[in-house]
């Protein structure tokens, strides 16, 4: 269990120690953006890849019963988290790496913009939470807390990056979104647009999560619901 909580530690140090902090800047100013990016990519993967063979080879050590109850809601939930996965990957996003808003864009969110800037982490992070609940040994709370925490905190992280960036277009940006799935809608500051996110990409967020989830067994040796 050192071994994955080393894993765990490492995977956290790499990305909350380089690329959230000003030392990712000092970095890039000594060999480049593009270097930079391949050179912590190739650190990124190399991180994850130990944590999740520390994982395998970890014991299979009981925290609590995860009742067929809770693996059912984790199923039924996991689709959202495909779809948010789906949609973040196949329309564009001022968050991600490399992209930045349109000042001139009609409206400065769409799609599942609109329900969180952040798709993508918030999908990684509810699949890792559920994974975590459905689980419920110490293995799996180390592995899916350590992917949940990398990608709820993260969404923080580069809001904060972004703001002192301050890339022309951001601010308007940030004002109509929310971080928070659905909070901007809440509170008025945006709307929900279902259209915009378009039938073929639930379609495709379904495919994935039933194709993933009759492989599953085959994939990890168990099946979803226990």
């Amino acid at each position: 269990m050192l071994n994955l909580a080393l894993a765990a530690l490492f995977l956290l140090g790499t990305h909350f120690g380089i690329a959230s902090t000003s030392l990712r800047g000092q970095v890039i100013a000594r060999v480049g953006e593009s270097t930079y990016r391949a050179l912590y990519s190739v650190l990124a993967l190399a991180a994850f890849a130990w944590l999740v063979s520390a994982w395998g080879r970890a014991p299979v050590l009981p925290l609590w019963d995860a009742s067929a109850a809770v693996r059912h809601l984790a199923a039924a939930l996991m689709p959202l988290a495909f779809l948010l996965v789906t949609c973040a990957v196949t329309a564009p996003n001022p968050t991600v790496v490399g992209q930045r808003p349109d000042p001139d864009a009609a409206a400065p969110a769409t799609g599942i913009i609109r329900v969180t800037r952040h798709p993508f982490m918030w999908g990684v992070g509810l699949w890792a939470l559920l994974h975590l609940a459905a689980n419920g040994d110490e293995a799996s709370v180390i592995l899916f807390g350590t992917i949940a925490v990398l990608a709820l905190w993260g969404t923080v992280l580069i809001d904060r990056r972004r703001t002192r960036e301050n890339a022309p277009g951001w601010g308007v940006f940030l004002q109509a979104t929310s971080n928070l799935p659905f909070a901007a809608i809440v509170e008025r500051r945006q709307r929900l647009n279902s259209g915009e996110i378009g039938l073929w990409r639930l379609a495709l967020a379904l495919a994935l999560y039933v194709a993933l989830f009759w492989l599953h067994p085959r994939l990890f040796g168990v099946t979803p619901l226990g």
